[in-house]
């Protein structure tokens, strides 16, 4: 007998319908999966085989010969050990297939009939929706994060003879429901608070405006300035994530298999902090299946990177394409897959070998051509797409010891969410654009046309500084950002000095 049953697979962030046709054959008992099946999927049939038999079905003494359908297609993971699972109950007329149609099934099933959560359900399941499949059936591990699609009944299973009983009319399994506005709100931004880090007015400033405009950012100072502290006290004072964004993040992350056990959606902003010894593949993606990397876990969120001069050169510079574009695309010999990557990128560095360099002390030992070379492990079409270059000084002991407190995450997010709305209110018919930092030439030219006196003003500073094209671009975008936190129509004077003495680098000629 044939049976047929659907299934989905994941491919990048995305995910396409499969279907699994199991024939039952007279012949030597045997059991084959075809279809460009790879290993996970082949060792599918031992867990699949002794998964029916301790719930109660033992396998027919048939021929069994399972396919994946579409055949041209590589198949990988554990997903498909339900949906095989149950074409073989409906093969062997244990349960009627007719109570199957119109419901997809994703699972990984253990010895004992015990269903383990996948990764990649939230791409199924929005996948299921729009072509038009009525019910998911899931680890109950994955339920709620499966539940967050809208127009999809979802049902989650602890074991293999769950599914079985509610196919045959026994126990029902009850549909998982979500509301995730509601989620968003309970997991509202908190965390670390500004307020804790003492002086330092000048690097809280550009903090609040990389988080204005979507501003990539560059401390530089000595050890133990407050760098590190900065750069994980920026996600607090990002604006929160909307409906949209959460759900990408959390497609992302469920790709990856970062969704804990019965979680459902990420409600904030991702902040990821790979060590310096990172390699290519875990910081833009790759292994075998294709995975998303650091940046793309990032997306929507705050990619740090401390010690910046310390990450191999060669893994740095992957990262030019991904922040322009706001997406990787992985190409391989047997895969492809595109991910998305529109994060905020904050790197931190010391301004020499051994930190010290312009600290106003004597304690640095290195010569100017160790200094030269120590930054110019950083490249300079990198350093171009870093908007802000800021240096974060050694605090003054008055600072540290002071009693007064400076502004909270909550205040400064206020102004910042206050500036970000009137960046979408500015964009709202632009693609792709929602702040001031992901502006290209044709937005900049309309939106950051600078007065008579202002163009002087940066004309006079480009030649100084030396600024590249793309440079310049970059000081009109922070400008606007200012102008958007001021509540101000057009960019003044005040904005573009303020604009320029954020290319710290570039004052110093590196």
């Amino acid at each position: 007998m044939l049976a047929r049953i659907l299934t989905a697979a994941v491919q990048g962030v995305d995910s396409y319908l499969v279907q699994v046709e199991v024939n039952l054959a007279p012949g030597l008992p045997a059991f084959t999966v075809v279809g460009l099946a790879e290993g996970a999927v082949r060792e599918g049939r031992e867990r699949v085989h002794a998964a029916l038999r301790n719930v109660g079905y033992p396998l027919p003494q048939r021929r069994i010969t399972v396919n994946l359908a579409p055949a041209d297609v590589k198949k990988e993971g554990s997903a498909f050990d339900l949906s095989i699972a149950v074409g073989l109950l409906v093969a062997a007329q244990h349960v009627d297939g007719e109570r199957t149609a119109g419901t997809a099934f994703l699972g990984e099933l253990g010895l004992g009939g015990e269903l383990r959560p996948v990764r990649g359900v939230l791409p199924v399941a929005a996948r299921c929706r729009r072509a038009g499949i009525g019910t998911l059936v899931v680890p109950e591990a994955n339920a709620r994060e499966a539940a967050v699609v809208e127009g999809l009944e979802v049902l989650g299973a602890r074991t293999l003879g769950e599914v079985s009983a509610h196919l045959n009319g026994g126990p029902h399994l009850t549909p998982v429901r979500v509301d995730p506005a509601l989620l968003l709100e309970a997991g509202a931004p908190g965390g670390l608070d500004l307020r804790d880090v003492r002086g330092q007015e000048h690097a809280k400033r550009a903090l609040e405006v990389a988080a204005a405009g979507a501003h990539n950012l560059l401390l530089l100072g000595p050890p133990g300035s407050g760098k590190t502290m900065l750069a994980r006290r920026l996600p607090g004072i990002l604006p929160p994530l909307t409906l949209t964004e959460a759900l990408e993040v959390t497609r992302v992350h469920s790709v990856a298999g970062r969704i804990p056990s019965g979680g459902a959606l990420v409600t904030r902003r991702p902040f990821r902090a790979p060590h310096h010894t990172v390699s290519h593949a875990g910081l833009v993606g790759g292994s075998v299946p294709l995975k998303p990397g650091e940046i793309s876990l990032a997306h929507h969120g705050v990619l740090f990177l401390d010690e910046l001069a310390e990450f191999h050169r060669n893994v740095l510079e992957v990262l030019r394409q991904p922040l322009e574009d706001g997406h990787v695309h992985l190409s391989r010999a047997r895969a492809s897959a595109r991910f998305p990557a529109r994060f905020l990128l904050v790197g931190a560095m010391n301004p020499c070998p051994c930190g010290y360099h312009g600290d106003g002390s004597d304690r640095c030992l290195c010569d100017p051509g160790h200094v030269a070379r120590y930054r110019s492990r950083v490249s300079g079409p990198l350093m171009d797409r870093i908007d802000l270059h800021v240096e974060v000084p050694a605090v003054p002991f008055r600072s540290l010891s002071a009693d007064r407190a400076g502004e909270s995450s909550e205040e400064v997010r206020a102004r910042v969410v206050e500036a970000r709305t009137r960046q979408q209110a500015r964009f709202t018919d632009i693609d792709g654009v929602h702040a001031n930092g992901q502006m290209g030439p044709a937005q900049i030219r309309r939106w950051c046309r600078p007065s008579r006196g202002v163009a002087r003003l940066l004309q006079r500073g480009v030649d100084q500084m030396g600024l590249s094209a793309r440079a310049y671009h970059r000081v009109l975008k922070v400008a606007r950002t200012l102008a958007d936190l001021d509540g101000a129509p057009d960019i003044r004077e005040e904005h573009a000095r303020e604009a320029l003495q954020y290319r710290a680098l570039d004052r110093r000629g590196r």
